[in-house]
């Protein structure tokens, strides 16, 4: 009599509810079954794992900075959104990621879409975090740039702790006696400079929706204050 095959739903199921370090045994399991459905869905997740594998890679090589300074103490990385727009305040985050973060991902918030920076700006803020801002009406008083530094120093000021060392986006605050490194484009380039971006951009986001409720007809929801056509 032969054996009757457990279907293809059924397999699937447990595909999904297999941990990463159960798949392999799952592979070689089904590695004989002959139904395409078998063996697409074996495919599919040893690309995932592939795909994975790479992330963690790149994530690895974003630490680079983390590393050159990881003897010197506590970390942050500095970053701001809202330098563009033509509306809106300026907002800069401050992140402290723990030596061993296991947070995937991170890159320059641009670079995201809005569904994953949310995903990522939920797992960021379980960390050290600080949000500093700078209204418009600030902005206008002391110049952007000046803007910047006050929303950036507000930001490091609320942190649970002191950091040791700024890894900065670009920029070099003055006011701040700790120590600073400067990354041009180090948003991609740092994980903490990256967890700050995200925190930075779905913070003034998230503000700009709101400012659209409150002043209706400018389309803050939508361009976030930036220079759209349409907000021209």
């Amino acid at each position: 009599m032969t054996e009757k095959k457990q279907s293809i739903s059924a397999i699937r199921e447990m595909f999904a509810a297999a941990s990463e370090t159960e798949l392999p045994a799952l592979y070689l399991e089904y590695e004989e079954d002959s139904r395409a459905g078998v063996q697409n869905l074996i495919q599919k997740y040893q690309k995932q794992e592939e795909a994975l594998k790479k992330e963690r890679e790149r994530t690895e090589q974003m630490k680079i900075y983390e590393h050159k300074y990881e003897d010197l103490g506590w970390i942050c990385g500095i970053d701001e959104v809202g330098r563009g727009p033509l509306a809106g305040p300026v907002v800069a985050g401050a992140v402290i990621l723990p030596r061993d973060s296991k947070i995937l991902y991170l890159n320059d918030s641009k670079q995201l879409t809005a569904k994953k920076r949310d995903e990522l700006y939920d797992v960021i803020t379980r960390e050290a975090v600080g949000i500093g801002y700078a209204s418009p009406a600030r902005i206008d008083e002391i110049n952007i740039l000046q803007a910047t530094y006050e929303a950036m120093r507000e930001a490091i000021s609320k942190l649970s702790v002191k950091p040791d060392v700024l890894l900065n986006d670009a920029v070099k605050i003055p006011q701040v006696d700790i120590r600073q490194v400067p990354i041009i484009k180090g948003d991609a380039k740092s994980v903490s400079i990256a967890a700050a971006s995200i925190l930075a951009k779905v913070t003034r986001d998230h503000m700009m929706v709101e400012y659209g409720t409150l002043f209706a007809g400018y389309g803050f929801a939508k361009h976030k204050g930036y220079g759209t056509a349409a907000h021209i």
